[in-house]
């Protein structure tokens, strides 16, 4: 009974990050748009345009190999376990002996290797830029991402302003976008479903190191765990909020200024690891 409790535990966490993905990311769209005195689409778009992208048949580029076909089911199951292993709503998670740091970023840093190869397999020049980017962006953010806390990466890790724009589509300056461009239908809406469970993953994160009230032990009962996903989707509610009020109040910065605010985040890493060495030493 209890391996069937911890199952069914470890399932409704999968699905409650695999539906709120695109509640987030619309509700982030709904709040930027209320800031700058925009209507905005409804919250509920996302879904929509997943159905849409589902409902389309697949365009693959002449030069596409069998990998360009499959990445989009790599990155997307990557994603999703990495969002699956952050605690919620309940701590002692069936799967949580492995949700350590280290795995964590291993997955998130394969789905982003194999997207920078998507980028690369058709041999377009937009997809070669947004690699190269990407992989310049990650090779600062990812060792960052181990030494702090997510906070000054979160935002590099997941594309947003001011490191990059996910609305834009202009070729000089997307990153992400520039190495999906020659995806279509269901893998589409693959990649662009995994990059809402990223900023769920991301969001989940900062709750649970900064705010971490709310989550229910691993003996709680199902009124507890109700509780327990209410104040969950309270805190994503208000991430989502911060989130918007920050990209609306700061521009994107030009992309040869990225490493130098990576750069920041990798050193005040350094910092902390070297001071904390040193402090137990003591």
């Amino acid at each position: 009974m209890v391996l069937i409790r911890d199952l069914t535990i470890q399932g409704v966490q999968m699905l409650l990050v695999l539906l709120l993905a695109p509640l987030l990311t619309g509700f982030v769209r709904k709040v930027k748009a209320r800031l700058l005195r925009r209507r905005g689409p409804p919250l509920t778009q996302p879904y929509f345009d997943l159905v849409r992208l589902m409902r389309k048949d697949v365009v693959l580029a002449e030069g596409a190999s069998w990998l360009f076909r499959v990445i989009p089911y790599l990155v997307f199951a990557a994603t999703w376990v990495a969002a699956s292993l952050v605690p919620t709503f309940r701590t002692g998670l069936l799967f949580s002996w492995s949700a350590d740091l280290i795995a964590i970023a291993a997955l998130i840093g394969s789905g982003r290797f194999f997207l920078a190869l998507a980028g690369l397999d058709v041999g377009t020049s937009f997809g070669g830029i947004g690699s190269s980017r990407e992989v310049m962006i990650a090779s600062l953010a990812e060792p960052a991402m181990i030494m702090i806390v997510f906070t000054l990466v979160a935002i590099a890790e997941n594309s947003r302003i001011p490191i990059d724009n996910p609305a834009t589509h202009l070729e000089l300056t997307m990153v992400h976008e520039a190495m999906v461009l020659e995806y279509s239908g269901r893998h589409l809406a693959l990649i662009e479903l995994a990059s809402w469970l990223k900023l769920v993953l991301y969001v989940s994160l900062i709750a649970c190191l900064f705010a971490p009230w709310g989550i229910e032990s691993s003996g709680a009962d199902l009124p507890a765990l109700a509780l327990g996903i209410i104040a969950y989707v309270a805190k994503l509610a208000v991430g989502g909020v911060l989130l918007a009020l920050f990209e609306t109040s700061i521009a994107k910065m030009r992309v040869f200024r990225v490493p130098e605010f990576l750069g920041a985040a990798l050193m005040l890493g350094l910092l902390a690891t070297l001071l904390r060495f040193v402090s137990g030493s003591f």
